[in-house]
C-alpha cells in the first residue's frame, strides 16, 4: 500500500499544470523584467549608435588633412564655375558642383568610387550613371531616421533636377551665409572654412584648427543633405514642415553646407538683428547642424578632433568657434 500511495502522488504530481493565477504571474513577472530591461537595452544600442556617429565624423576629418596634406588646402565645401553659361542666374552655382565630401573619397579608402565619377561633367549630368546615388555608411549616421533611400534634388516648382546619394554631414561655411548673395566669388563674405570655391589653407584659419568647426551633422528628420554635390535652381525644404513650421526652403547650397550665424543677410528688418542657431536650434533651419542625438549634436574640428555641442550651448561662443579667424577664440571650458 505504500508503494502504491507513492507511485499515485507522483502520478497526480506529473500530470499538475499551471494554475491560471500561476499563469498571470509569471506573465507579470516577464513583463516587469522586460519593461525595466528596454530602456537599458535602447540606451545601449543608441550609445552604440553614437559612438559610430562619432567615428564617421573623425574618418572624415582625417580625410580633410589628408587631402590638405596633399594638395595644400583644404577642399572647398563645393566647384562650381560661377561664369559658366548654366550657371544659376540668381546664385550664380554651376558646374561640375562636386562637394567636399566627393573630393575626399580617395582619402576615406573610396577611390574606385571617386574613378567612376567623371569630374570634367557637372555632378547632376545623366553621364554619372548610379556612381553618385552609392549609399556611404561613412556619410550616414546610424542614429539619423529617414536615411534611407537617396534624395529627390528637386526646385521651387518640384521639378526633379537630379537623385544623389544621402548623407547626415554637412560642411561649416562659418557665421554668414554667403548663399543670400548674388556674388560670383563668396571670398570676403564667407568667413567659414568650407564654402563654394574656397581655398582654405592651414595658415588661414588663424583661430586655430582646433577651434575652429569644419564639419557637423544634419539628419534628414529635417531635411535632405547629399555628399555628391550642388545642382543649380535645386531648393532645400523641410521634410516635415508640420514638425518645423519656421524653417524656410532655402537655397542649392544647402544641400551640403549650413552656417551659425549671425547673418548680414538674415537680419530680421523689424527686430534688427539676425540669430544664431546653433545645433538642434528650436529654429530649426535647413541651414543648421541637427541631428536626433538628444541634446546636441557632434561637430569635428579642423585639426581632426571631434566634439560634442549641446545645443544649449552659449550663442556667442557657438558663433565664435563657426568662424575661422575673427580672433574670437574660445577655450574648452566654453562648451
Amino acid at each position: 500500500m505504500l508503494i502504491l500511495g507513492v507511485k499515485w502522488k507522483q502520478s497526480v504530481w506529473k500530470n499538475r499544470g499551471f494554475t491560471l493565477v500561476e499563469l498571470l504571474v509569471v506573465i507579470a513577472i516577464i513583463g516587469v523584467m522586460v519593461s525595466l530591461l528596454l530602456p537599458a537595452i535602447q540606451a545601449a544600442r543608441e550609445a552604440a549608435r553614437r559612438a559610430t556617429c562619432s567615428n564617421n565624423l573623425k574618418q572624415q576629418a582625417l580625410a580633410l588633412l589628408n587631402y590638405e596634406s596633399a594638395f595644400r588646402l583644404f577642399p572647398p565645401s563645393y566647384v562650381a564655375n560661377t561664369r559658366d553659361a548654366r550657371r544659376d542666374p540668381v546664385t550664380f552655382d554651376g558646374p561640375n558642383g562636386f562637394a567636399w565630401s566627393a573630393l575626399i573619397l580617395p582619402q576615406l579608402d573610396q577611390a574606385v568610387l571617386h574613378g567612376r565619377l567623371r569630374m570634367e561633367s557637372a555632378c547632376w549630368d545623366p553621364i554619372q550613371g548610379d556612381a553618385v546615388q552609392a549609399r556611404l555608411s561613412v556619410y550616414l549616421c546610424p542614429s539619423a531616421t529617414r536615411s534611407e533611400g537617396k534624395v529627390q534634388v528637386r526646385d521651387l516648382s518640384s521639378n526633379l533636377l537630379a537623385t544623389l546619394g544621402r548623407s547626415t554631414y554637412v560642411a561649416n561655411a562659418g557665421q554668414e551665409e554667403p548663399w543670400g548673395e548674388t556674388v560670383e566669388e563668396y571670398q570676403g563674405i564667407a568667413d567659414g572654412p568650407l564654402y563654394r570655391n574656397s581655398r582654405t589653407r592651414i595658415a588661414d584659419v588663424s583661430d586655430g584648427l582646433s577651434h575652429t568647426v569644419f564639419l557637423g551633422e544634419h539628419h534628414p528628420v529635417l531635411s535632405d543633405k547629399t555628399w555628391v554635390g550642388v545642382v543649380p535652381g535645386a531648393m532645400v525644404c523641410a521634410n516635415q514642415p508640420n514638425r518645423f513650421p519656421l524653417a524656410e526652403c532655402d537655397l542649392a547650397a544647402t544641400l551640403l553646407n549650413v552656417h551659425s550665424g549671425p547673418s548680414k543677410s538674415e537680419i530680421d528688418p523689424v527686430l534688427g538683428f539676425a540669430p544664431i542657431h546653433p545645433p538642434n536650434s528650436p529654429l530649426s533651419s535647413v541651414c543648421q547642424m541637427y541631428s536626433e542625438h538628444v541634446g546636441g549634436a557632434f561637430v569635428a574640428m579642423g585639426d581632426g578632433g571631434v566634439r560634442w555641442i549641446s545645443a544649449t550651448i552659449h550663442q556667442p561662443t557657438w558663433a565664435a568657434m563657426s568662424s575661422s579667424a575673427k580672433g574670437d577664440l574660445v577655450g574648452d571650458d566654453g562648451l
